[in-house]
């Protein structure tokens, strides 16, 4: 059978012979995959017109909503990916990573761009800066989407995730995808796109699919593109001086295989919780998914006095590790993906062992649990000691990509320091201590060098996910030979795929563009308080100024009772005249309490609960005696899914408050949020 690619809205096999894929497990055809035919021109002007279009006319909102419901609906469907990620030779608890794990970051996603994002088409980014003296020059940063097609070229290893990974936050940011996974394991992403596509849920053109090569697809993207890369560091360099990429400063974000390291703590004793989860961690690493973990620790760094114990324990653990066909019972590793990755790491390992002492593994002579030895692609656990890695170059330069690892030995935290260097940037390190001053010093001498830093100890083993577990909301990607890109973190991801771009005008275009209020925007008044106002109603701009109140001594006095604050600033006459302030003040507080009581419409109505306060300055000290007024203005409003559980329809408005005094000099600053009603639509 022929894997079949999804382009412009259909399903089409590639042209001629193409190559054959095999069973992990024992070598049976599982398909030809081709892409020889397909008109990538058209793949292209499809997902920018076609997907693009859709997406872009969505807000964020919207877009987080499919992503969920699609992440919803690929869940109750988890079963047949597991059925066909055993082929690949995973467990099932490596399958688990990849396809739970990666509709996880899906469900992520689709949280973050509700929680943090507005329900619009754009974001609005930091503050407005002031380029002017009188402030009628102001400059706002804005994003949009890209409006052309992210190309996302996969590794083998997690054909599931590393697919979910990249297609979230771009599809967040609204810009549609074209999934090329690497076709070693190819057929399983097919499974999980043949899903998406029938669910019916995304826009035509948000997402298509080559199975094969690439053919002549990166010669006809243009500067709105945008490519990300998973895989080898010399695959990668290649892609990325494309002709057509350099010459249109198309991004290009890669993430590449390096060699990772963990530092056992000089401290760390044989029998402490810190050496067993060292222990725990280093195993792990190398028989997860048989070690094809472009996390995975290649260089265990332990300090000398420790050799023995650290061999010594990794290789009963290493013992329990049964090697075979994941579907038998009792089989902790399977076979890597196929027979061509196996024989690239007998190659790798042949080429360790020329400076590095065999230790554990990496011979002809094991046996499998089920399966087929000969026809499968399984290699034994391996583990090699390096006695000088200060000055051997093999282990720091060479990866297996597979369940292989090299202990080396250090005398000083220098050198351990010098050591994890030497890789010349990695993805992920951890560092297991329980000494802090020695995790700081690791930390702050090698995060040069990574991506990501794991400091693991006792007290966060039981919640940590671990060395290698790349997370949604932290950047996944690594300087030097790691690649020098950077995936996932959180918001970083979605900006990734948008374009920044700083608007200049007056602040009241500025707000009608970026439908947020600037300072010195022109203000909306009304006879109308605009708590008395629904969502709908309100319109950015719409300003309150409050009557006066003079805050005067019995407020302070009772204040302090009430709240309990008696700091010598606001009670000591004497201190208060010899401190920064030189005569007593009011509380910060209790200006803020008098003027919600000057802002606040008490009876009820539209705004239904105060939903926060962020970012308050106190400018000025207010002393007693002093006259305040407030400026309330609608800043920023937010449309909020009605959930099912939800009596009523409500959106989050967000206020600009000024507090100035008798002399109109600005005490304080500080936005609110309230929850306010919409009328049903």
């Amino acid at each position: 059978m022929k894997l079949q690619s999804y382009i412009a809205g259909q399903w089409l096999e590639g042209q001629g012979q193409g190559v054959e894929v095999l069973n992990a497990v024992n070598g049976e055809l599982v398909a030809e995959v081709s892409s020889a035919g397909i008109d990538f021109k058209a793949a292209l002007e499809y997902g920018r017109n076609k997907g693009g279009a859709a997406l872009r006319a969505m807000t964020f909102h919207e877009r987080a909503n499919k992503l969920k419901a699609l992440a919803q609906h690929l869940m109750a469907k988890k079963e047949e990916f597991y059925r066909v990620s055993a082929w690949t030779g995973a467990t099932r608890a490596d399958s688990w990573v990849d396809i739970e794990g990666g509709l996880g970051t899906v469900f992520t996603y689709a949280s973050l761009a509700r929680r943090e994002f507005a329900n619009e088409t754009f974001l609005v980014e930091g503050p407005a800066e002031r380029l002017s003296k009188n402030g009628t020059f102001i400059g706002r940063h804005i994003l949009v989407p890209k409006e052309g097609v992210s190309v996302h070229i996969n590794a083998f290893n997690f054909p599931c995730w590393g697919m979910l990974e990249k297609i979230a936050p771009s599809l967040i940011a609204g810009v549609p995808v074209i999934v090329k996974p690497a076709t070693v394991s190819s057929y399983l992403t097919q499974v999980m796109v043949k899903e998406i596509i029938d669910s019916g849920i995304l826009p035509d053109g948000a997402i298509q699919l080559i199975c094969g090569n690439t053919g002549d697809l990166l010669d006809h993207l243009n500067e709105q593109d945008v490519v990300t890369f998973t895989g080898s560091a010399s695959t990668g360099r290649m892609l990325k001086t494309h002709p057509n990429i350099v010459a249109n400063s198309i991004p290009f974000t890669m993430e590449a295989d390096s060699l990772n390291c963990s530092i056992l703590g000089a401290g760390v004793e044989p029998g402490t919780p810190e050496f067993d989860l060292y222990i725990k961690g280093v195993a792990a690493e190398m028989t997860v998914k048989a070690g094809q973990k472009c996390t995975a620790i290649r260089r265990a760094i332990i300090p000398s006095n420790r050799v023995e114990a650290v061999s010594e324990a990794l290789q009963a653990r290493l013992n329990k590790a049964t090697l075979g066909d994941p579907a038998v019972e009792g089989v902790r590793m399977g076979p890597l993906v196929g027979r061509s990755q196996m024989k690239d790491v007998w190659d790798k390992v042949a080429q360790l062992k020329q400076s590095c002492e065999l230790v554990y593994g990496g011979t002809d002579d094991f046996t499998v649990q089920g399966g087929d030895k000969d026809k499968g692609a399984y290699f034994p656990a391996t583990l090699l000691y390096c006695d000088k890695p200060l000055s051997t170059e093999t282990p720091h330069a060479v990866e297996a990509f597979g369940p292989v690892s090299t202990l080396m030995p250090y005398d000083s935290i220098e050198d351990a320091i010098t050591l994890a260097k030497l890789g010349r940037g990695s993805l992920a390190a951890s560092i297991v201590t329980a000494d802090d001053a020695e995790a700081t010093k690791l930390v702050l001498g090698t995060a040069a060098y990574h991506g990501r830093i794991l400091v693991l100890n006792q007290d966060c083993a039981k919640e940590s996910t671990g060395h290698g577990s790349p997370l949604p909301q932290l950047v996944h990607g690594g300087p030097g030979r790691a690649g020098g890109g950077e995936e996932l973190g959180g918001a970083r991801a979605v900006k990734h795929y948008m374009q920044r771009t700083a608007i200049q005008g007056s602040p009241t275009t500025l707000t009608a563009v970026t439908k947020e209020f600037n300072p010195g925007s022109k203000q909306i008044t009304s006879d109308v308080h605009p708590f008395r106002r629904y969502f709908e109603e309100l319109q950015i701009g719409e300003t309150l100024i409050t009557h006066r109140r003079t805050l005067t001594e019995a407020d302070v006095v009772n204040f302090g009772c009430v709240s309990g604050d008696h700091f010598y600033a606001h009670f000591d006459e004497v201190a208060a005249k010899d401190s920064f302030f030189g005569k007593r003040v009011a509380h910060g507080y209790l200006v803020l309490s008098a003027a919600a009581g000057m802002f606040v419409d008490p009876a009820p109505g539209p705004v239904i609960a105060n939903y926060g306060l962020e970012n308050l300055r106190f400018i000025e000290p207010v002393a007693i005696g002093d006259t305040i007024q407030a400026r309330l203005t609608c800043k920023q409003k937010i449309k909020k899914d009605r959930r099912p559980d939800e009596d009523r329809a409500t959106g989050v408005v967000e206020w600009d408050i000024e507090v100035i005094n008798q002399r109109d000099e600005t005490v304080a600053v500080y936005s609110i949020m309230t929850l306010v009603e919409r009328r049903e639509e």
